[in-house]
């Protein structure tokens, strides 16, 4: 049992230091009879300090004015189409009715988050690669 728990203590370090989220480990054995022994590894991802202009929702009953994008899903929040490029969008954008402005990954599938009118985005409420739940409040549009 000892080295079971060492290999999930070994992975769990490793899955940190590479950011990995999410790991399968899978042995099999063959001799005479077939033994499989299957590991799976979840962590919840971690956010870091959120860049300046970006403000993590609050549970409480903040009020914002102006039209709120929510998010139609639990997953995972990016404001760039992949990593390391351009936002969809910055606080100031000028945005119209069925621009994507964000995208919610659930299950492997990034949904995009657009824009159901017109106006000027105010405020971006999540940072890139933040955990949302259903009906977050992602942007703020005027």
């Amino acid at each position: 049992m000892s080295s079971f728990r060492a290999t999930v203590e070994n992975m769990s370090k490793l899955m940190d230091e590479m950011g990995i989220t999410e790991l399968d480990i899978e042995r099999t054995w063959l001799s005479g009879l077939v033994y499989r022994k299957h590991i799976r590894l979840s962590k919840q991802q971690t956010v870091a300090a959120a860049p300046a202009g970006v403000v993590a929702p609050q549970k409480s009953d903040i009020k914002i004015s102006g039209h709120v994008l929510k998010s139609p899903m639990v997953g995972v929040a990016y404001l760039a189409p992949e990593p390391g490029a351009k936002p969809f969008v910055k606080i100031g954008s000028a945005v119209k009715a069925g621009d994507t402005l964000a995208l919610v990954e659930a299950m492997k599938t990034f949904n995009p988050i657009k824009s159901d009118v017109d106006g000027v985005v105010k405020e971006i409420l999540v940072s890139d690669g933040m955990a949302v739940e259903f009906d977050t409040p992602i942007i703020v549009i005027e």
